[in-house]
């Protein structure tokens, strides 16, 4: 375990018992700080158990179960299997509007190297065959942990409000098809429509104790291009006798920088990134295939529509030129931009600030990240995703002095502090919840 998760005990101590004490309770009620402090170490343990336990997008068969066990122990009302893999948990108390609080519950397909004592040993094929490690390399084990820890304090302390809370267990949100899978299934006809959705996010860049927000727009328009070159395969001494999709892939890549840097308005953001070139068996063979894989991103559907057009022309364009067969090409994963509602962010802000102090509630700036808990918001729903600080001023300050950067999300190497990162999280949720529904 990294020295600097020991360092700030005190610290972190002291901390606890002020976010604790910043969160209204009624009279007569135990008193937040005295939960959160006696129950953040099991919250912590149990953080530890799913982040050594990952699974894959549409596959979280097991995370899915421990959180409906965990919410049913509750007397949550649990419905499992909602797209798939969802979980839907109904916290009834009397008359009053419905809140919901989601978690995503996928991991990704990376190797972890944090050599943390509970760091995932787990490894399976992917969809396309291949062996890889998984990790929780995007948070969202704190994701799941912070909303069972609102689960655990919201359900101990109906004293202090009325109407239902809806949490959500989602899948695949890294595929970005695990919220539309589960509004496909009936979520919001088979459930009460929520007046307001909310969703945290860990930040890796983020110190903890500190929450970042933004109205309006945050997070891109996200789409997964798939390209396959096509050739006429041969032996590489005789490349004159062969078309090399190779060397088409790689006249691709060029091209394709031109999109952003040429064709797009320099004040309109947009990302187009090659994350994998795929192609040969041997040395001194030249395949008839080629495939590429691409990320794009953007924030409006104008701009979106060009990126699109634009790969497809210069796809072909390329094979044209080669005097190969058309390349085939396949768009997935389309994810829309995730836009916070600007009335629940400003009125959430300042319970923010009550809990943690201004200092620590932080306006942050828009993201080519995405996320598909923007379907929420499509489907009718006032949404508001803020993001979690998760490294430790320690940690920070170590880093800095080695001039070197901090690790980000979906890298071998992140992990968050966990106590502090939780203990927020679950403090800021819980005060977010308890200022939209009605006290008794």
């Amino acid at each position: 375990m990294p020295r600097s998760q020991f360092r700030s005990a005190r610290m972190l101590k002291s901390m606890v018992f002020f976010i604790a004490c910043a969160i209204a309770a009624p009279a007569g009620a135990e008193q937040p700080k005295e939960w959160l402090v006696k129950n953040l170490d099991d919250l912590v343990t149990l953080y530890r158990q799913l982040h050594a336990s990952p699974e894959l997008s549409f596959r979280e068969e097991k995370t899915a179960l421990r959180l409906a066990d965990e919410l049913k122990i509750l007397g949550i009302e649990v419905t499992p299997r909602i797209g798939r893999q969802g979980v839907v948990g109904l916290l009834k108390n009397g008359a009053g509007p419905t809140v919901l609080v989601r978690t995503d519950l996928d991991a990704l397909p990376v190797v972890e190297k944090t050599a943390l004592a509970y760091a995932s040993k787990v490894s399976t094929k992917d969809n396309n065959g291949n062996d890889v490690g998984v990790m929780h390399a995007c948070g969202h084990d704190v994701h799941i942990t912070c909303l069972i820890g609102t689960a655990r304090y919201l359900a101990a302390h109906k004293e202090g409000w009325r109407g239902t809370v809806m949490f959500i267990g989602q899948p695949a949100e890294e595929i970005g098809a695990g919220a539309l899978a589960m509004l496909d299934d009936g979520l919001f006809k088979r459930f009460p429509k929520p007046e307001f959705g909310l969703a945290l996010h860990v930040d890796s860049t983020m110190q903890t104790g500190r929450v970042g927000y933004r109205a309006g727009y945050i997070l891109a328009n996200v789409d997964s291009v798939d390209i396959t070159m096509r050739g006429k395969g041969g032996h590489g001494a005789y490349p004159h006798t062969t078309i090399d999709p190779i060397v088409q892939a790689a006249q691709l890549v060029v091209n394709l920088q031109t999109i952003v840097s040429r064709e797009n308005s320099p004040f309109e953001p947009a990302v187009v990134t090659v994350g994998s070139i795929r192609g040969g068996t041997k040395h001194n063979i030249i395949p008839e295939t080629c495939r590429l894989q691409l990320t794009v991103r953007s924030y409006t559907d104008k701009v979106r529509k060009s990126l699109l057009e634009a790969i497809k022309r210069k796809a072909n364009a390329v094979a044209a030129g080669a005097g190969a067969p058309e390349p085939l090409i396949e768009f997935s994963d389309a994810t829309p931009a995730t836009r916070n509602d600007e009335a629940l962010v400003n009125r959430l802000v300042p319970v923010f600030t009550r809990v943690l102090g201004a200092d620590n509630v932080v306006p942050v700036d828009q993201s080519m990240g995405g996320e598909d808990f923007s379907q929420y918001g499509l489907a009718g729903v006032p949404i508001f995703m803020f993001r979690l600080g998760s490294i430790s001023p320690q940690r920070m300050e170590e880093f800095a002095k080695a001039g070197k950067p901090l690790p980000s999300l979906h890298s071998p190497e992140y992990f968050p502090s966990p106590e502090p990162t939780i203990a927020t999280g679950v403090a800021v949720m819980s005060a977010a919840v308890m200022d939209l529904l009605p006290k008794k």
